[in-house]
């Protein structure tokens, strides 16, 4: 049986069009933006973490596969869509002829991408927490009045430039971000990101790394 590969994720049909249509709900909604692009940097940056730090490529390749669909589950709601995602994936690679161990490892990552319910329950599980929270950029704001933006808006819009790096040999993964403060403070990151933060450093403790976060050239943890 021939593996499934990201290459054959990205280009299914019904999966991309699943992508579209979440991200069009989200986007109606209000909320920044959670499509192809996201995807993509999602299942890469995944992938990179789990190759940095020595891991089987099959293993760096199903976390790419989690992590471009793990946001699909907005199509149905904005609510419990790492569940809804989850069972959607199964259907998908399923259907693609991935075997069941490997469609049970992705279900678990999508399931538990989601800091209000989900844990890093695996490799690969945490290495999509990793590459999903890391993801704040100006790109990301769907909203096109600047006068509506809501502190999710703002944060994105003041980040500048965000970088996910591994150093293998320290055993330490950071998240470096750019925060230009004429459009939110380095306190509003905090007021809405705490929470994910704390995510990462479970997500890093996992793969037997320590976890620093970086603003503005300035670690704070």
């Amino acid at each position: 049986m021939p593996m499934v590969t990201a290459h054959d994720v990205q280009n299914d049909p019904e999966l991309n069009a699943f992508i579209a249509a979440a991200n069009g709900q989200l986007a109606a909604l209000g909320y920044t933006e959670h499509g192809h692009r996201h995807a993509r940097l999602v299942g890469q940056r995944a992938a990179e973490v789990l190759r940095r730090l020595g891991y089987a490529e099959r293993e760096a390749e199903l976390a790419y596969v989690a992590g471009y669909l793990h946001d699909i589950g907005n199509l149905i709601h904005r609510q419990s869509h790492a569940l809804s995602g989850a069972m959607l994936a199964y259907q998908a690679l399923t259907r693609l002829g991935m075997p069941p161990h490997e469609v049970a490892v992705v279900m678990g990552a999508i399931g538990n991408h989601e800091e209000e319910h989900g844990a890093p329950v695996s490799p690969v599980a945490a290495a999509v927490v990793l590459a999903d929270k890391s993801d704040v950029h100006r790109s990301r704001v769907q909203n096109p009045d600047p006068a509506a933006y809501d502190i999710h808006d703002r944060v994105n819009y003041a980040a500048t430039d965000t970088r996910l790096t591994v150093d293998p040999n320290a055993r330490v993964i950071t998240l470096e971000v750019q925060i230009d403060t004429r459009y939110a403070q380095v306190m509003d990151y905090f007021e809405i990101f705490l929470s994910r933060m704390v995510m990462m450093r479970e997500a890093a403790s996992l793969l037997g790394c320590d976890y620093h976060l970086v603003i503005n050239n300035v670690r704070l943890s």
